[in-house]
């Protein structure tokens, strides 16, 4: 439990400048040329603005658990794309679609999310390496 609250400090850490200076460069957080898929295990959702935040468990190539921080749009723009607040849920097995964080941190942007039900909805939006409807 300890390791998972340094590895989210680290990780917060990295946005802080980014957050600070009001919405941050997509760029500038993640690798836009770089597309990485995540399956795993839905820990936790944040609907926050600017940005709605969910939490996965990815079993890594030595298969031990590695906590993702899936970064997408915010709320209002979301619910364009169709979410709704109970759409994603703790215990939900998922597939991502997106772009790593620049330096090797665990956290993505989620450019699509495949729920459970095999439904596909864009994650994030188009200017931040989201696909839009």
């Amino acid at each position: 439990m300890k390791f998972r609250c340094l590895l989210f400090a680290i990780a917060m850490l990295a946005f802080l400048p980014g957050s600070v200076m009001a919405h941050h460069s997509f760029l500038a957080s993640f690798e836009g040329a770089k597309t990485i898929t995540l399956e795993g295990v839905v820990t936790k959702v944040e609907w926050a603005n600017p940005h709605m935040y969910f939490y996965l468990s990815v079993r890594n190539e030595e298969g031990k658990a590695v906590s993702w921080i899936c970064e997408a749009a915010g709320p209002y723009l979301l619910t364009r794309y169709g979410w709704a607040r109970d759409l994603l849920k703790a215990g939900d097995r998922v597939t991502v679609i997106g772009h790593p964080a620049r330096g090797g941190a665990p956290v993505a942007s989620a450019g699509e999310v495949v729920l459970p039900d095999g439904r596909r909805l864009p994650g994030g939006a188009g200017d931040d390496g989201g696909l839009q409807p």
